[in-house]
């Protein structure tokens, strides 16, 4: 009896165990990011509520004033993050703290040349492209096929979401100059997670180190655009409870849960993932601003959800 209760015990162990680890690489993985998407797509929606004065590339890099610098002194280990690192990993750091400021200076602006819409398409949609494009160029190998159908679906069907209305009532000629900031904005997205990924992944580092430092020099660098573009919308009560909420839940938390999830999760597939952002945005925008969404958007936010359930779905799912 004794050798059978330990034979049973032992074939069921494995089991346990690979269902326990599938659920941990799940939580460290692909929620996360998810979750951070969720938040990055209320961006609109609460920057909507600053004062019409407020500069738009203002408002995003009081956010991200704010927040970069709590994730710098709530980070364990941030400060001494760089004494840590080679002298090749320091450099990436400066890069990518470069890259993550360049975010806001040109989305921001895209947005109010292009409209939220056009802005959106190119930066989010041109991200999964640019990180696979980075990721090969940086020796990850090639984009799996999986990747790339599932990234086609996600960018189609955020086109298809986002620019919608505009695709009904036959939209005029899109701001040139607003489509390359966008596209530097996916660019500069796709950079810094690269690099992100790189120091938590290869590096072994800790990720709320990596974000802590990143997001703290960029807050360093994106401070006196602030200054110098007039805060004085920040002594408003609007005004500053948006940059607030910017700070603590797009920024801080947001960053913190994508940098967990960049421990085990592929750039490439990460960036594919916040494609889950103007999804979001569109759901606010119709229950709480009251927008309204014709049948193509509609159509557009079942692909994208399709595309994303492809990647987040696991490989040979039915043996599990």
């Amino acid at each position: 009896m004794l050798n059978r209760t330990t034979s049973d015990a032992s074939s069921i162990r494995p089991a346990t165990v690979v269902r326990q680890s599938d659920r941990a690489g799940l939580l460290s993985g692909p929620v996360p990011i998810l979750i951070a998407a969720v938040l990055w797509g209320t961006t609109g929606t609460a920057g909507s509520l600053a004062p019409a004065g407020a500069p738009a590339a203002a408002i995003g890099c009081a956010g991200l004033a704010v927040g970069g610098l709590l994730l710098f002194l709530t980070s364990r280990g941030a400060r001494s993050l760089p004494g840590a690192c080679t002298p090749s990993e320091r450099r990436l750091l400066g890069l990518g703290a470069v890259a993550v400021a360049g975010y806001p200076v040109t989305f921001y602006p895209a947005v109010a040349r292009t409209g939220v819409a056009v802005a959106t398409v190119i930066a989010l949609g041109s991200a999964p492209v640019f990180a696979g494009l980075l990721s090969w160029l940086a020796g990850e190998g090639r984009p799996t096929t999986r990747w790339t159908a599932a990234t086609a679906a996600a960018v189609l069907g955020c086109t298809l979401l986002v620019l919608g209305p505009e695709l009904a009532g036959g939209a005029g000629s899109v701001d040139l100059t607003g489509a390359a900031l966008a596209a530097g904005a996916g660019l500069s997205y796709a950079a810094y997670s690269l690099i992100g990924g790189r120091l938590i992944g290869r590096g072994g580092h800790s990720s709320d180190a990596v974000m802590g430092v990143l997001f703290g020099v960029a807050a360093l660098l994106v401070l006196p655009l602030v200054l110098f573009t007039g805060p004085h919308w920040l002594a408003t009560t609007h005004g500053a409870a948006v940059a607030l909420y910017l700070a603590l839940c797009t920024v801080f938390l947001a960053y913190r849960l994508f940098g967990r999830g960049l421990r085990h999760t592929a750039v490439s597939v990460a960036t594919t993932l916040t494609l889950a952002e103007p999804a979001v945005a569109a759901v606010l925008g119709v229950t709480v601003v009251g927008e309204r969404l014709p049948a193509v958007s509609w159509g557009g936010l079942a692909v994208l959800a399709l595309g994303l359930a492809l990647l987040t779905a696991p490989v040979g799912g039915g043996r599990r």
